[in-house]
């Protein structure tokens, strides 16, 4: 079982070789929580030797053996969700209810790989000669190196660890440093359920040393990324001289396309609180509302009595609706671009700053601002954080040329009651994640990946599993 927050090493709890650690701070007070061991490349090389060696055996399992343990650690989860929830509350700052949501998640993501390890059939092609037979077959890739980010820290490292590991690869894992406490549960998970040692490491160190480490290392054959788009291009840059292959899972400035034809108060609810889910930080989270120049006026009324009404606190509280951003440095970020947006003469409805009753953490009251235009800082960036911009559009096609006017294409979503509008519009965004009439187009079973700067590859469904395999060919002739 996991000890004294350490890092775990072929099969071991141990201090990283520097021996040193970090403070873990709670968001929504500034208090210290514990210390961290916090290793570096040294720490990653002894992982991947690990992982290297585990590979040998854990890659001639067969996908039923796998899918037991993967079910028992899924089912770990569950057994222990109350604790493993208020641990996430405290490191992330997201209320409890959001919590305990993301690690059903969790556990139904390692279940269902699972069982599509199982489905990993390849085919058998038929040929143009008479004496040759060609088959196609799926294998473990190797050891896969996955960092991810502290935004969703059971989703994120879950959809990925699970994948690769049903697939028969081993995994050196680099979770985020502002959310360890998940990674720690997550991996006491498969401990517990009987993974071998090796199979699965964990690393809590900075992301740069741990990334030169994978790169340069010719037995990690593959690096899934979850994070800032910065960060991806320079894994891309340093993939190009080592040919590791990369799943990016990047950022996102999703558009949102609001129709005359719908609901407006019933949407604009609808909108306050996804928006503002984990506190807008969330990758494909709805960010530019583009709204139908009919109705502009009313829906943004509508909007801004929801958001104000939105409780903002601490996540154990009851009835909290949004909890802090995750650190100083975030909540300084999206307080600049507020001040941006404000020296560019947009009008903020509502919010925008420090909750009154709150002296502590790192809060911000939601906000929503209007008077926008397409190069304000709000179309322009993700913003990452509590803020709602609101934006107008003429028609279906000034709303798609607005909508597709960003280097992302993670996540988009419009509102209509028309199909032959909703046909029309879901086939010209150019965006991987297309929402038509709802907030949460992802699912477990459904391919996640984003165009443009958004990232490369897929998580999550059956492309998720095959992003760590490799195909080949059998060909066999001469027959008679």
């Amino acid at each position: 079982m996991q000890s004294a927050n350490k890092q775990y090493i072929n099969g071991e709890w141990v201090e990283a070789l520097s021996r040193n650690r970090i403070d873990l701070i709670n968001p929504a007070t500034e208090e210290v929580l514990t210390s961290i061991s916090f290793g570096d490349q040294k720490d990653a090389y002894l992982a991947i030797d690990a992982a290297a060696e585990a590979f040998k055996t854990w890659s001639k399992t067969t996908p039923y053996y796998r899918a037991e343990i993967l079910k028992k650690a899924a089912n770990y989860l569950r057994e222990n969700l109350d604790k493993i929830a208020h641990d996430m509350v405290l490191e992330s700052g997201k209320p409890l209810l959001e919590a305990r949501g993301e690690w059903t998640v969790a556990a139904n993501l390692i279940e269902w790989y699972a069982e599509e390890g199982k489905r990993a059939y390849g085919k058998v092609i038929p040929t143009n000669r008479i004496d040759k037979r060609s088959s196609v077959i799926l294998q473990p890739m190797g050891v896969i190196g996955i960092i991810t980010a502290w935004n969703f820290p059971s989703y994120n490292p879950a959809r990925a660890w699970a994948a690769a590991l049903a697939a028969g690869c081993t995994v050196v894992a680099k979770p985020s440093e502002n959310t360890p406490l998940s990674a720690y549960h997550l991996t006491n998970a498969f401990i517990t359920a009987g993974l071998p040692a090796g199979v699965l490491n964990l690393l809590i160190a900075d992301a740069a040393p741990v990334g030169e480490a994978m790169l340069d290392d010719s037995r990690v054959k593959k690096i899934s990324f979850t994070g800032s788009t910065r960060v991806g291009k320079i894994l891309m840059d340093g993939a190009s001289h080592t040919h590791t292959k990369l799943s990016l899972e990047l950022g996102g400035n999703a558009p949102v396309i609001i129709f005359d034809d719908v609901e407006v108060d019933a949407i604009a609810k609808a909108a306050s609180i996804a928006r503002f889910r984990n506190n807008g930080q969330v990758c494909v989270a709805p960010q530019r509302f583009y709204i139908h120049k009919n109705i502009y006026d009313q829906f943004t009324e509508a909007v801004t009595k929801y958001v104000a009404q939105l409780k903002v606190g601490s996540g154990f509280e009851d009835g909290v609706n949004v909890g802090p951003l995750i650190t100083s440095k975030q909540r300084d970020s999206v307080y600049e671009l507020l001040a941006k947006t404000k020296a560019e003469n947009a009008t903020i409805l509502t919010g925008g700053h420090q909750p009154s009753h709150l002296d502590k953490g790192y809060f911000m009251q939601p906000a929503v601002v209007a008077n926008l235009n397409q190069s304000s800082v709000l179309a322009q960036n993700e913003i990452f954080g509590p803020i709602l911009p609101v934006f107008s559009f003429d028609d279906l096609e000034d709303a798609l040329a607005k909508a597709n006017d960003t280097e992302y294409g993670l996540a988009a979503y419009a509102f209509t009651n028309n199909l032959n509008t909703a046909i029309k519009v879901s086939e010209g965004l150019e965006f991987g994640i297309i929402g038509i009439n709802e907030w949460a187009a992802h699912g477990t079973e459904l391919p996640f990946g984003g165009w443009k700067y958004s990232g490369q590859g897929h998580e999550s469904g059956s492309e998720g599993l095959y992003e760590y395999m490799e195909k080949k060919l059998i060909s066999i002739g001469g027959l008679s």
